[in-house]
């Protein structure tokens, strides 16, 4: 069912996002060689390259690539090889998002079994999800082949083969940097095993392990640095600044600005929305810092996928630009866990978000609509405690019926 639904959005124009285009100029950009973390789009003007500029949408012209090495350096390649061919190339950016797509296949249901849920539901929630069919598939968003290489390398550090996991999740983060947590997570939770597996030599084991992983992580990063001419210069201030550059409504820190702006303005005080906006990304930036932490200290490996799903949803909302498609990351780990899975509110969550964008890509709630998107964050976070507050009950009834004494009759028997 999968690969029927997916053949024709593969086949298909880009829908939903002109991103893929900013991908083949940047790929362009290192084909001819020059740094696209130095040089926007704007540069193949003077390149003879000025087809493949009149794709790029005019808003990202002149912006710096905010992606890691590794998928440009295969993006140059692919392009390079097609000669800037515009319907080739958005063919053959998708079949990287497609081998994206086919990880999450293969690990997805191989994570869940590991973690006691369903397998077949959490492969419907990520592989044929309307979130992952539309948004990354038909889009074509390198989201997924972060994602992909994220769940296989979680899969496989708890698989017992955390060295391989934590080299795959360093290899996602040449995608995307926030793969990274996944690097951060294996080592720590694994590291904390081994140190409280022996008594004596274990505390110098797991410190061995998190600096040996930990160095193999590093040297990925560095070999395909390397192997791509990237450099150390995708590791930059524009990896973050980038896409704070548009302003969204559905970006709680945007709604909740561009709110409070309008009503101190009724008000008759002069406070710009932007400012608003700007100290609030601040204060949510190291708001999630502080909760990364937290969670790195008390993660374990029965707790590894939620501790790090939970960190990257977090980053996307408490980040510049809450685009639907950045969901993925953390809910392609969150539908492997068995409480969450099943949760009707996931469901419709992942369906419901796609609705956000039309298909020209444009978002489809201006900023005038920041209130009404505030307000329904507020309803969808009531919504969400009441539900993990009667779960936390039905637990703890079920728990007390197990352990309650027999009387009576029923003592007898």
């Amino acid at each position: 069912i999968g690969a029927a639904w997916c053949l024709p959005l593969g086949l298909g124009p880009s829908l939903f996002s002109s991103d893929v285009y900013s991908y083949m100029a940047q790929g362009m950009i290192l084909h001819l060689g020059h740094s696209p973390y130095h040089d926007a789009p704007a540069v193949l003007a003077h390149l003879g390259e000025g087809h493949l500029l009149d794709a790029v949408s005019p808003f990202w012209r002149h912006t710096t690539a905010p992606y890691g090495p590794l998928f440009l350096g295969i993006a140059s390649v692919l392009v390079g090889a097609l000669h800037g061919d515009l319907v080739a190339g958005v063919l053959a950016l998708r079949v990287l998002e497609l081998a994206g797509v086919a990880l999450c296949a293969v690990f997805v249901p191989r994570l869940a079994r590991l973690l006691g849920a369903d397998p077949a539901l959490s492969t419907w929630l990520v592989v044929l999800s309307p979130l992952t069919l539309l948004e990354l598939v038909a889009a074509g968003h390198n989201d997924a082949l972060m994602a992909g290489l994220m769940v296989a390398g979680v899969t496989l550090a708890l698989e017992r083969r955390p060295y391989l996991g934590a080299a795959l999740c360093a290899l996602a983060a040449t995608v995307k940097l926030p793969a990274l947590a996944g690097v951060a997570f294996i080592v720590v939770a694994t590291g904390r095993e081994r140190a409280g597996a022996r008594e004596g030599r274990g505390a110098r084991e797991g410190v061995l392990f998190a600096l040996t992983a930990s160095a193999l992580a590093l040297a990925v990063l560095a070999a395909v640095s390397a192997l791509t001419g990237a450099g150390a210069a995708w590791v930059s201030p524009s990896v973050i600044s980038t896409p704070g550059k548009v302003h969204l409504a559905v970006t709680p820190t945007t709604a909740l600005g561009w709110t409070a702006g309008s009503l101190l303005h009724a008000a008759g005080i002069a406070v710009r929305s932007r400012s608003i906006e700007s100290a609030l990304g601040d204060a949510a930036l190291a708001a999630t810092a502080v909760l990364g932490l937290v969670l790195l200290r008390r993660v374990r490996l029965e707790t590894l996928v939620t501790a790090l799903a939970a960190l990257l949803l977090l980053v996307v909302a408490a980040g510049p630009a809450t685009w639907p498609w950045y969901f993925a990351w953390g809910l392609s780990h969150l539908a492997t866990c068995r409480g969450p899975q099943r949760s009707r509110l996931l469901a419709l969550a992942i369906a419901a978000i796609v609705f956000e964008v039309k298909p020209d890509g444009i978002l489809g709630l201006p900023l005038q609509a920041a209130p009404a998107v505030l307000a329904g964050y507020v309803l969808l976070a009531g919504a969400a405690w009441v539900a993990v507050r009667c779960s936390a009950r039905r637990r703890a009834g079920a728990e007390t019926e197990q352990v309650q004494p027999l009387s009576g009759r029923g003592a007898l028997l």
